[in-house]
């Protein structure tokens, strides 16, 4: 029998919180919304049972990465994964890499989990609310030592280009949670976008371009081809990949 929730009770009452830093509010442009669709039985059951463990709100407080993994090994955060799929496979290939993958996408959240459960993936955290806040309030100097960015939200129109993630504000936060030599991974098939992460990279003192040539990078064999970038590429989409380094501090 379905459960009916009463006004105010929470939706799941062991998983992540429905607004997590709402006494953070903030009066700023935001890169991402919050998308409403339905929660499957074994995506609910997996934020239900796991969520007090490999899952962490984003709700202003420092958060010890050592202490949230259970180890001192690299981490690198992932803005936006979506359904989980990716970063699922770079963990199990990765297993000496710690990812912290961020999204407000409550099927997202749960799917990970599950996938990182089934496959017995103890390297990932799944991060629910504003990686702004995570970013800024949540972690210390240093604490990364790579960012992924796959397939943000482009924003095509260009009233919303304020909107994108790849900006030099965001640049400027993350190079001071970076630590020299960490790689910043963008990915993207929408080919303004692609032009603008490019431009904004390029000019921030921080960051120098891995590949020789200035341009756009080889996808690299670390990053999986997703069902979404295949549908993509099938429609003759481009996808661009750039990788970009941390300069060491006082350099550039």
């Amino acid at each position: 029998m379905r459960h009916s929730r009463a006004k105010g009770e929470p939706r799941f009452p062991d998983g992540p919180k429905a607004d997590p830093a709402g006494s953070h509010f903030e009066r700023r442009i935001r890169s991402f919304q919050p998308r409403r669709s339905r929660v499957t039985a074994g995506q609910a059951d997996a934020l239900q049972r796991l969520w007090s463990r490999w899952g962490l709100d984003i709700d202003g407080h420092h958060v010890d990465l050592a202490e949230l993994f259970g180890n001192d090994r690299p981490v690198v955060l992932e803005i936006g994964f979506g359904m989980g799929e990716a970063t699922a496979q770079m963990a199990a290939a990765g297993p000496g890499t710690n990812i912290l993958a961020v999204d407000v996408h409550t099927p997202g959240q749960g799917n990970l989990l599950n996938l990182a459960d089934h496959n017995g993936l103890t390297n990932v955290r799944v991060a629910n609310g504003d990686a702004i806040i995570l970013l800024r309030e949540m972690l210390t100097a240093d604490a990364l030592d790579g960012l992924r960015v796959y397939f943000p939200d482009p924003w095509p129109k260009k009233r919303h280009h304020k909107r994108r993630l790849i900006q030099p504000e965001f640049l400027d936060l993350a190079a001071t949670r970076l630590r020299p030599g960490a790689i910043v991974h963008c990915a993207t098939d929408w080919e303004p976008y692609a032009e603008q992460m490019l431009e904004v990279l390029t000019a921030h003192p921080r960051f120098e371009n891995t590949q020789a040539d200035g341009g756009f990078a080889p996808r690299p064999g670390f990053r999986p081809l997703t069902r979404f970038e295949g549908q993509g590429l099938d429609k003759g989409h481009v996808v661009n990949d750039l990788l970009f380094r941390r300069v060491p501090h006082g350099d550039r």
